[in-house]
């Protein structure tokens, strides 16, 4: 049992080593190249360039890839527990289907005009509605039915994306480009307000969540059996759900859709490390922003002065990684 905590410091260690390393040269790469040891010297000379660009470029999207990383990397581990579903990913049940409405509504509509705020306060509120909505509609005379709530979010999934299409196709081209660029997703956000409610957002999500990594351990053997265990199955699901769902759904109405972070780093940190919630949640968190803080310096460097957009990156990057690893693991993918 010591061997194993021992194990579990270590691996935690690493972690904070390797996104320590990734901030580094997330903050030194660029257009404007600035060394490790410039950094003390750019932050106390406020009136160069240098500094501009850590304070208004570099620094709010580090927060951000650290926030939106790890919160969908989080979300992922908490609902592919409580469904007992390696495919289950935070974007399954169709909140990113209905922020992309909300957005596309608000585009479509000139809303967007309005104000800075009002994308993600359109994306967050379709995400909110699309989560609502399944969840009433998995709410039977028994209770809540976990595969009901799944597969009713795959099809208003399903149905927000055809919605958007249709709005797709009706916009003008200039609608058309700002929806499509906020589909692909995006860390340009300098808006410290959002930046905050993100980062505040996630780091509220995971202390909440480690008040359940029991539960979660416990849900791994199925429901029946975590009640016989003394767990309140109905509450507790009800509350990581929900606590997963807001993450999935901030994160996505501030930066738009990027995919395979929360289905990619939860598999990789469970085939690392194991199985165990008590060290699964807070690897996830780390691993998930280790993960989008690489992407998004690739996907702002590789063919700079342009830049990609990161959905590519985590996209290609994180398949090729999974398939790969997937491949060469001596045992098949386990929840149990």
């Amino acid at each position: 049992m010591q061997k194993k905590y021992i194990k579990w410091i270590f691996f935690l260690s690493a972690l904070v080593i390797l996104l320590l390393i990734s901030v580094i040269v997330s903050l030194s790469t660029g257009e404007v190249k600035i060394s490790l040891s410039q950094l003390p010297e750019v932050f106390l000379n406020k009136n160069g360039i240098e500094y501009t660009v850590l304070s208004k470029i570099r620094i709010p999207r580090l927060l951000l890839a650290i926030s939106v990383g790890g919160g969908l990397s989080l979300s992922g581990a908490v609902l592919q527990g409580i469904y007992r579903n390696p495919l289950v990913e935070p974007y399954t049940l169709g909140i990113s289907g209905g922020a992309a409405l909300g957005v596309a509504i608000a585009v479509v509509l000139g809303i967007q005009v309005m104000g800075y705020i009002i994308l993600p306060i359109f994306g967050f509120t379709g995400a909110m509605i699309t989560l609502l909505l399944v969840y009433f509609l998995s709410v039977k005379k028994a209770g809540l039915s976990i595969n009901s709530m799944l597969l009713i979010g795959v099809m208003v999934s399903f149905v927000a994306s055809s919605a958007m299409m249709f709005l797709m196709s009706i916009a003008t081209p200039d609608n058309l480009q700002s929806i499509v660029f906020w589909v692909m997703g995006s860390l340009d956000e300098s808006n410290m307000l959002l930046i905050n409610i993100a980062l505040y957002s996630s780091l509220a999500g995971l202390m909440l969540t480690y008040f359940f990594a029991q539960t979660l351990n416990a849900l791994r053997l199925g429901e029946v059996k975590a009640k016989h265990l003394g767990i309140n199955t109905k509450v507790s699901v009800k509350m990581l759900f929900f606590i997963a769902s807001l993450l999935t759904g901030i994160a996505v109405s501030v930066v738009g859709v990027i995919g395979f972070v929360g289905l990619v780093i939860p598999h990789l940190m469970r085939l690392i490390i194991g199985n165990d919630y008590r060290i699964l949640i807070g690897s996830s968190y780390i691993g998930g922003s280790i993960f989008l803080v690489l992407s998004d310096t690739i996907a702002r460097t590789i063919i700079s002065p342009n830049e990609l957009p990161i959905g590519v990156i985590t996209g290609l990057t994180g398949g090729l990684v999974f398939i790969i690893v997937l491949s060469r693991s001596k045992s098949h993918f386990k929840l149990n």
